[in-house]
């Protein structure tokens, strides 16, 4: 029998050496985590893994490293100092495949917190605004802790829970963590206006958050039957949907309806999805599934990058060997995109960094992860032009994109790249 009980009754049940799963983006159930915090003087090796999550990470202190360890499978802002401190680790995984990491038994869970609406008139609950690998989760935890917040938006598809399946229940009434609209730079308006050009009517469109994507976004209000099929987007579809750009017609998969594993925006987009049926929110391993993305007919993959190199491989993950993210779904995508018919596979990305690094580069620095390959990539993007790398050699490469590259870098970048491979 389900449990109402206060944050601090709930999460005694977590006990040292166990293995905690805590649902990501918006829906981070931060009252559960904090008040788990509070217990560090009991506690002794706590794993706590996610996603990356919003809020205060207090478990991530430093201080509390003897009590928890953060093991990201994609590494926040909140919890990126723990890889340095010795407090985190980072597990590589793709998106799609993190579900199976608990449902193959990989990562065995005793205890997993999620944020939910409250039950309905037949007992079932929604995990809202994040899907992703929580389902998976919950079905291999021993025990399922959920904060109940009547501010959780209610959404369909993988999202619905019985309330018989949690064991115990917090009440909460706090906001659902959320994300402003950055204003669209000079340069980002430009790279948008150029990944807008290469979208055509009746496709299928992937997106992260940010002001590259939001811009792009705003260069579609002209285009006509579009379609959403990502794992996760923000405040800027909403026009687009409501104006009729984006209605999911000429999907291959989950027609009429917008696909998604993770939401996170402002208010807007929170009142927007709440039972809304045209949202439909599906597990990652669907959302994200390379065999699912391609059957969209003229799929459209967008995705940027910490830097690029002249034979076309893409690190995305880390600056360096000093993880910065994760894997995350690009390469789901990018492949999804590449098989698709008619489909377009984009790295779109500013030509140079605030310190006025270039992004294009001879070669990736030292213990830089690649996660699209150059056998992968298709399109890269920055505000200087579009490179178009499928089909072409190292050389046609090279050249192409040291064209789209900085002014001030392309004699510097081109040089070194020559200088290296005359060695070789």
């Amino acid at each position: 029998m389900t449990k109402y009980v206060t944050a601090e009754e709930a999460v005694k049940v977590v006990q040292s050496n166990q293995r905690v799963y805590v649902q990501a983006a918006a829906a981070t159930p931060s009252v559960l985590t904090n008040a788990l915090a509070a217990r560090a003087s009991e506690l002794k090796n706590v794993e706590i893994c996610h996603l990356h999550t919003e809020g205060e990470a207090r478990y991530a202190n430093v201080d509390l490293r003897e009590s928890f360890h953060v093991n990201s499978f994609f590494i926040g802002k909140n919890v990126r100092h723990t890889l340095q401190s010795g407090n985190g680790s980072y597990t590589p995984v793709f998106l799609s495949e993190l579900p199976n990491l608990f449902r193959k038994k990989a990562v065995l869970l005793d205890v997993v917190f999620i944020h939910v609406s409250p039950p309905d008139q037949h007992g079932y609950c929604s995990l809202g605004v994040s899907v992703e690998a929580t389902v998976a989760a919950i079905e291999n935890a021993k025990i399922v802790i959920a904060q109940v917040n009547k501010r959780m938006p209610r959404t369909f598809g993988d999202s619905l829970i019985a309330i018989s399946k949690i064991d115990y229940l917090v009440e909460i009434d706090t906001p659902i963590h959320g994300h402003g609209t950055d204003e669209i730079s000079e340069t980002e308006q430009k790279i948008g206006k150029l990944v807008a050009s290469l979208i055509d009517d009746r496709s299928t469109l992937q997106m992260g958050i940010g002001s590259i994507p939001n811009a792009a976004l705003a260069n579609l209000t002209t285009h006509k039957d579009l379609g959403l099929h990502t794992e996760m987007f923000s405040d800027g579809v909403i026009d687009l949907i409501e104006s009729g750009v984006i209605n999911c017609k000429y999907k291959g998969v989950v027609k009429n309806r917008a696909l998604a594993t993770f939401l996170i925006g402002s208010q807007r987009l929170y009142d927007f999805v709440d039972n809304n049926p045209f949202i439909e929110m599906r597990e990652s391993n669907f959302v994200n599934d390379t065999s699912m993305i391609r059957k969209n007919p003229k799929m459209v993959a967008i995705n940027s990058a910490i830097e690029v190199d002249l034979t076309g491989q893409v690190c995305a993950d880390s600056i360096g060997a000093k993880m910065y993210s994760g894997v995350g779904g690009q390469m789901d995508f990018i492949r999804g995109a590449s098989l698709s018919d008619g489909g377009k596979a984009i790295i779109a990305l500013p030509s140079i960094t605030k310190r006025g690094e270039s992004r294009i580069v001879p070669f990736l620095k030292q213990g830089a992860g690649v996660v699209t390959t150059r056998s992968h990539v298709q399109y890269i993007i920055t505000e200087n032009g579009i490179a178009n790398l499928y089909g072409k050699s190292l050389t046609q490469r090279a050249k192409a994109l040291v064209e789209i590259a900085h002014p001030s870098c392309q004699e510097q970048i081109e040089r070194a790249f020559y200088e290296l491979h005359s060695r070789l």
